[in-house]
């Protein structure tokens, strides 16, 4: 019975650190997300009120959506967790968050190309 309950208590203590790695990872690209969106321009507005944060929870979480708005496209970015606030944009400031990522992807793969030239690899250094 012993080995019963040990084995339950890895099991739980394995699926409680897998969920707060993946809570955490989402918070951080969450983060990132944001600081782009601001970046290009998206006015953040908090959710003050209780109505407020209803409204925020009912909306696709950390996702940027379209919707129609007179003549043009509002964006919108939700965030009901951390900073409870929502992000919201025209077709200007997506244009601009678009170019954002575009640019931050660049730089990201040359750091790992440089990475891999130097004979880095995520599992440590190798001799060429």
């Amino acid at each position: 019975m012993k080995l019963v309950r040990m084995k339950l208590v890895v099991v739980i203590l394995t699926v409680s650190a897998v969920f707060t790695g993946c809570a955490a990872i989402q918070r951080s690209q969450a983060r990132d997300t944001e600081q782009l969106l601001a970046a290009a321009g998206f006015r953040m507005q908090l959710a003050d009120t209780a109505e407020q944060q209803q409204q925020l929870a009912a909306m696709p979480a950390y996702r940027l959506v379209n919707r129609p708005k007179g003549d043009g496209v509002e964006y919108t970015y939700a965030d009901p967790m951390s900073c409870k606030c929502l992000y919201v944009g025209g077709s200007k400031e997506y244009t601009e968050y678009q170019r954002l990522m575009t640019e931050q992807q660049i730089a990201q793969e040359r750091i790992w190309a440089e990475e891999n030239s130097m004979g880095w690899r995520p599992w440590g250094w190798y001799w060429r």
